[in-house]
């Protein structure tokens, strides 16, 4: 097979200042050269990567072709941040403004478009910043050479053993930054484990030994662990950001439903029948947990709750619209009564109805079915009393004509 450039063991360069620090235009421009170069030579790596792997017979591609595409994506994903960060440097010409904003893109989080492409299998999506996507795509692209062959042959043993070195280095890094607990103990073990193979493999080198075969699998484990440890990482900080949503969300939901308790008592004390609905406690829920899996089922238990909240709303504010509803009607009614002259006959039936009606528009709670029948009778005897005088005169008006 093909052997790689001798550019193959560059690593992404190291991104100056941090996230909030202004970076100034020298140091862009230092950062900018170099990442163009690595990127440039992650993408011959990759597509000597995928040469090699269509040469492979079909039944060794599958595993292989999944991840080149992983490692493919993170590439894009690198290589369009990498263009905005050379259209905000523009030559040199970079400000305050710019100094900003070239922090951001270097040490924040990938567009939310591109990261959503951003996973490993059996890994949901990543929000990685762009040195951390760079460190996964130098782990990534390593075990893709190795498991396809094209990494260094015997020859550059040392070098390959330097590499791997430094990936248990950066490793052992990033190992304290796991909160205490089975993770991070089983981390150390496979850091311990990976530190006796590689120094074995160091004391069969210096005898002399052919370490060519066995350097590979060294540098597939050290790149899963790292890969693996920079993706815990990742879902860590989402995770820490959906618990912040999270509680944000029960605080709201906790004041809604107050709200809509206030909402129940003023509904009952104002009509019956009034409906009667259990608005749930949020508290009850418990704390927000704190791994994935356990927020995600809080999440969906906070979901039901929030909907049985818009029912109750709903059901509570409908009961009180209904009495509102009455007596806008009653008054609208008595108000056309008022601006018609009536028989003394209908004055007494509409004085005695009215009487009935106000008892039940004053009484607490408002009976509603009693309430809304004297409102229809009373609607309906004024709509009878107003039109009775006026088809009268209309039609007497009609036989005076000649």
């Amino acid at each position: 097979m093909k052997a790689p450039s001798d550019d193959t063991g560059l690593v992404a360069p190291t991104p100056p200042g941090g996230l909030g620090v202004p970076v100034q235009a020298g140091e862009a421009q230092t950062y900018l050269d170099a990442l163009r170069i690595w990127v440039a030579q992650r993408r011959a790596d990759l597509d000597e990567v995928d040469a090699a792997v269509l040469r492979l017979p079909d039944s060794e591609q599958g595993a292989i072709t999944t991840d080149l595409t992983v490692a493919l994506t993170f590439w894009k994903a690198v290589s369009d941040r990498l263009m905005l960060l050379q259209t905000t440097f523009d030559g040199g010409r970079v400000g305050p403004k710019e100094a900003e904003r070239l922090s951001m893109l270097i040490h924040g989080r990938l567009d939310s478009t591109t990261s959503e492409e951003l996973s490993l299998p059996s890994s949901g999506s990543l929000a990685v910043s762009l040195p951390e996507a760079c460190r996964l795509l130098d782990s990534l692209t390593r075990t893709l050479q190795a498991r396809a062959s094209l990494a260094p042959g015997a020859a550059e043993a040392s070098q390959r053993i330097t590499v791997a070195r430094a990936g248990l280095e950066r490793i052992r890094d990033q190992i304290p930054l796991v909160p205490a607990g089975p993770e991070r103990d089983a981390a150390s073990d496979k850091l311990a484990r990976l530190d006796r193979r590689l120094a074995d493999l160091v004391d069969r080198a210096r005898r002399g030994a052919d370490v060519g075969g066995i350097i590979g699998p060294v540098e597939i484990d050290v790149s899963v662990l790292e890969r693996d440890l920079i993706v815990a990482a990742a879902e860590r900080a989402s995770a820490a950001k959906d618990r912040v949503r999270t509680e944000q969300q029960v605080e709201e939901l906790a004041a809604r439903a107050a709200a809509i308790r206030a909402l129940e008592k003023a509904c009952l004390a104002a009509v019956t029948p009034a409906p009667h609905l259990a608005i749930p406690n949020v508290r009850a829920l418990g704390p927000v947990p704190q791994t994935p899996a356990e927020l995600t089922a809080y999440r969906q238990r906070l979901e039901r709750v929030s909907r049985a909240l818009d029912l109750a709303h709903e059901t509570y504010a409908a009961g009180l619209a209904e009495r509102d509803e009455i007596v806008g009607l009653v008054g609208a009614v008595a108000a056309m009564a008022a601006s018609r002259t009536l028989s003394p006959e209908a004055s007494d039936d509409l004085g005695a109805l009215r009487t009935r009606l106000d008892e039940a528009l004053t009484a607490t709670p408002m009976p509603l079915a009693r309430a809304r029948a004297l409102a229809a009778a009373y609607q309906a005897y004024v709509d009878a009393a107003t039109r009775g005088p006026s088809s009268t005169t209309s039609t007497r008006a009609g036989r005076a004509r000649p």
